[in-house]
């Protein structure tokens, strides 16, 4: 017994350690957020419209995860749950110590300012702001102190290959440079958690391919764990981890 309880004592420091090399804390090394049981119905037309049946799933820290499925799988559904831009019907959704599935509109709101990067498909930029004003822009809805917005724009544009081009305006630039603002601004605020809808729809294989480097990239400099959707089998070798989506299920 006290040979197992040693092991034990040897097993847990070693994990420890390779938290820490990692440069995780040793608790970081656990799920950054947990859905148990997430179910979402919708009322649609006098009746009840399941869209998601029944998901567990586990996001840790400084991981890529996609969410892949067809048009209509639920996957979209699911991405605003664990944003905490909706609620389940059923289930819980564990953001680090925050129960998004007991929380008001304005307490989710307050995190997602917080601690939750989101990337839209259409790209979500202003078109009559340069690409630093974009990302400028949602530093200033996130309440970082003015001083700090120029430092780091500049730092997170270049991150992203835009160094050269950031005060050119969304039109003067390629789709896949619109995407690398769009994430740009995105990571600006440091977030936790960046999620992505389908950020590769509109991009041809090699900018989809340049977008993919950008995330393997900011995972390891900024510390971010990214959870996208997609459709599209040519990316899903560089994720960590891949979540097949069939009828609000997973399989």
């Amino acid at each position: 017994m006290l040979r197992l309880i040693r092991t034990k004592e040897r097993q847990n420091a070693a994990a420890a350690g390779t938290a820490e090399a990692r440069g995780l804390e040793p608790e970081e090394a656990g799920p950054l957020l947990v859905t148990r049981g997430v179910e979402r119905s919708f009322d649609v037309g006098g009746q009840k419209l399941h869209v998601l049946k029944g998901i567990d799933m586990e996001l840790h820290p400084r991981r890529l995860v996609m969410l892949r499925g067809r048009s209509g799988s639920g996957k979209t559904t699911l991405l605003n749950l664990i944003g905490g831009l909706d609620t389940p019907t059923r289930g819980e959704i564990l953001f680090g110590p925050h129960a998004f599935h007991r929380m008001s509109d304005d307490e989710r709101t307050i995190v997602r300012r917080k601690d939750i990067g989101f990337i839209f498909q259409a790209f979500a930029l202003l078109p009559l702001l340069s690409a630093f004003e974009n990302v400028e822009l949602s530093l200033r809805m996130a309440g970082v102190p003015k001083s700090e917005w120029k430092d780091r724009v500049t730092e997170c544009l270049e991150l992203v290959g835009l160094g050269k081009r950031m005060h050119h305006r969304p039109f003067e630039l390629s789709g896949g440079e619109q995407q690398r603002v769009a994430i740009a601004k995105a990571i600006a605020h440091r977030p936790k958690l960046l999620l992505a809808d389908e950020p590769t729809a509109e991009l041809d294989s090699q900018m989809a391919a340049q977008i993919m480097k950008v995330f393997r990239a900011i995972i390891e400099t900024e510390r971010v764990t990214i959870c996208m959707t997609t459709h599209d089998p040519t990316i899903l070798e560089v994720a960590d981890h891949v979540y097949e989506m069939v009828d609000g299920k997973f399989i």
